[in-house]
């Protein structure tokens, strides 16, 4: 069974995504722990709730070595690591040992509202001003760049003229909690492999 690790920074809707999809049958894989770089984040209660080792290393107290201290916890614990609404960048050594083995949700499609300073409201903000007509969200490989990873499953959904960037997230994520579990799902079935930047089904 595969063993995964959820990293999360605030209420954790992608990590219960996650669980339901465990206790539902549907997914096939245990989680080890749950990490929070913001000790206030509500995603830890849920993983509280389920009985989940838990861990909170404040990015604020951490700096940058925070992925470093992350790897020290997940080296040789788990088989994947899920980073859902991981606001904090990972970096070094963790890259490496769990190459092909980190995967993101990003709420846009990339290449588009992604990188450096995209996350959260800001992306929908973006895409609503640029005057998209479709938006939705990515599940992507983790690699040295910000969102530049081989995509694994994206999510669309219509933008209406009338939205507000506040209504478009919540239309988008209700497409990542289909998207992160079908995603984990796939790699626990071993029904993917990496081919370049892209990502085949088997």
């Amino acid at each position: 069974m595969l063993k995964i690790a959820v990293l999360i920074s605030g209420s954790g809707s992608n990590l219960q995504a996650i669980i339901d999809n465990i206790e539902s049958g549907n997914l096939k894989c245990s989680i080890e722990a749950v990490i929070s770089d913001k000790k206030d984040a509500y995603g830890i209660d849920r993983a509280k709730s389920k009985n989940i080792k838990t861990y909170v290393m404040d990015k604020k107290q951490y700096g940058t070595t925070i992925s470093q201290e992350i790897f020290k916890i997940l080296d040789g614990k788990v088989d994947l690591i899920v980073l859902a609404g991981f606001l904090s960048i990972l970096q070094g050594e963790i890259l490496l040992k769990f190459k092909n083995k980190i995967i993101n949700i990003h709420p846009a499609l990339i290449p588009c509202f992604c990188g450096a300073g995209m996350y959260g409201i800001k992306v929908h903000e973006k895409a609503l001003e640029y005057g998209v007509k479709v938006s939705g969200c990515s599940v992507h490989f983790v690699d040295e760049g910000t969102d530049s990873g081989p995509i694994i499953i994206q999510k669309v959904v219509q933008v209406y003229g009338e939205d507000s960037a506040i209504e478009l997230q919540k239309r988008v994520l209700q497409q990542e909690h289909i998207a992160l579990p079908e995603a984990i799902k796939y790699i626990s079935e071993g029904k993917i492999r990496i081919v370049g930047r892209k990502v085949i089904g088997i």
